[in-house]
């Protein structure tokens, strides 16, 4: 027996050793990365500042819903203005617990491989390709809170990267009605490190341009500060997380939702709030860092097929509101088939399809965009302007605001009713001669100002530098 133990005393030293040796490595990572995140500082890419993103849903774009047809479109989005092309996640579905017959794109199976109902990786790297041809970029969505039942990690044996329930088995995130998906284990650091890779890995081999993160407030903080840096050592990223909360651009995003104006302007549409609240929201917004971009929309993937269309919601102001999404601080979205005036809620798990026989809405997307170009009050975070009320008597059905920056001033005025309104305008401290953006014609603003503004209508003055 003592010689037994002799024996193996030097394979005991061994691994031991090598268990010690893993461990400092851990720790030199640990502190490695934690070096990194310290003396990292975030920056939006220089050419988000006054970029306008596009949401794509490839598989109800077109009639073949791959990406060689969406391609076919870039030149008709090009021509609108569009900078950043936002596309719903392109992994392969999972199919266990799969939701209808083609799944929710939210149910990854592979974080390195191509959905093949849209096409190959070819087809996708070409069409990122032949988007920044055209002074495009590219960001795809990244599930990072759950996976597939299915994935990839799971037939590789890593349950222990996911969160288990009671006797060992995988569960959707708790509270949610999303039983097509696994909730992941952020305690794990390995999982953590493979979930880096794996963005990185579009960065490098695909060359995307930053990511749309899903339900981002549900993965840990400390997970995306720890990425970011890792992702910029690739190129320069730009973030863009679904949530609202300003601790997240403090070192990881660039963007975030602006959910509560969201829901403002809904209101303010079916007669629920008026200005009054518009003016309480941009007070509270100032909680978040002045170089935050927030993105304002009407529409979008969730929001067109759980909520209704925009017709549903926002009745005869669909274009007011449009007008206020891209004038009012924050980065405008507009979502697939809005040029096109789509009005019916878009199929999730099944195969739809957008009409493209008009796109009536082109131009007046087109001249927003080009504001948003152009005009610095209307550039995005710091580089624009702050949104400043404008006083228009007792009538809180009308709204207006002022912004401005570095010469370039924008002034918005919107009836947010179905009856004519007459506007009496303060501009004390905004007088000049004003070019309208849908009309051309130019108006004196002065210290008394007053128009008449049609049911649902809206005016946007501005002066470029």
């Amino acid at each position: 027996m003592k010689r037994s133990n002799l024996e193996l005393l030097p394979l005991f030293l061994f691994v031991l050793f090598l268990v010690s040796c893993q461990d400092k490595k851990a720790k030199e990572k640990t502190k490695d990365l934690a070096e990194v995140q310290e003396e990292y500082t975030k920056k939006a890419p220089d050419w988000s500042k006054n970029a306008v993103i596009y949401e794509v849903n490839v598989r109800q774009y077109t009639e073949e819903g791959t990406f060689n047809a969406f391609r076919e479109h870039l030149t008709r989005l090009e021509e609108m203005g569009v900078d950043i092309l936002w596309f719903m996640p392109v992994h392969p579905i999972g199919e266990k617990n799969r939701k209808g017959t083609l799944g929710s794109y939210y149910s990854v199976k592979d974080y390195e491989d191509i959905n093949p109902e849209f096409g190959t990786m070819e087809d996708f790297k070409a069409l990122v390709d032949d988007a920044h041809s055209r002074g495009m970029k590219v960001l795809i969505d990244w599930v990072a809170n759950h996976t597939a039942w299915d994935n990839v990690w799971v037939d590789e044996g890593h349950l222990d990267w996911y969160t288990l329930d009671s006797i060992g088995g995988l569960q959707p995130p708790l509270g949610t009605d999303w039983w097509d998906v696994a909730d992941l284990n952020y305690e794990n650091q390995e999982m953590r490190d493979r979930m880096i890779s794996s963005m990185q890995f579009w960065l490098r081999d695909v060359d995307i341009d930053g990511f749309r993160c899903d339900v981002a407030e549900w993965v840990p903080d400390d997970f995306w500060d720890e990425a970011r840096p890792q992702l910029d050592e690739v190129k320069p990223v730009f973030m863009l997380a679904e949530a609202e909360h300003p601790e997240h651009h403090e070192k990881a995003f660039d963007m975030s939702y602006a959910w509560e104006y969201h829901f403002i302007m809904n209101d303010l549409a079916q007669g629920k709030k008026d200005a009054t609240h518009v003016g309480e929201y941009l007070t509270k917004d100032k909680r978040f860092p002045s170089e935050a971009y927030r993105l304002q929309m009407t529409s979008n993937h969730d929001e067109n097929t759980w909520k209704g269309t925009v017709k549903e919601r926002l009745g005869d102001g669909v274009q007011a509101m449009a007008v206020m999404a891209a004038t009012i601080q924050g980065m405008p979205l507009i979502y697939s088939g809005q040029e096109a005036a789509l009005d019916h809620r878009l199929e999730f798990f099944e195969k739809d399809e957008i009409d493209w026989t008009e796109t009536p809405l082109q131009g007046f997307y087109t001249r927003l965009i080009d504001a948003n170009h152009n005009n610095e009050a209307l550039w995005n975070g710091a580089y624009g302007g702050e949104t400043r009320i404008v006083t228009v008597g007792n009538d809180n059905r009308v709204i207006a605001y002022h912004r401005e920056k570095n010469g370039d001033s924008i002034l918005v005025l919107l009836n947010m009713s179905g009856e004519e309104r007459d506007v009496s305008l303060n501009g004390e401290g905004i007088e000049g001669f004003y070019e309208e953006l849908f009309t051309g014609l130019e108006t004196e603003i002065t210290t008394q100002y007053s128009e008449r503004l049609g049911p649902w209508n809206y005016r946007v003055y501005e002066i470029r530098n």
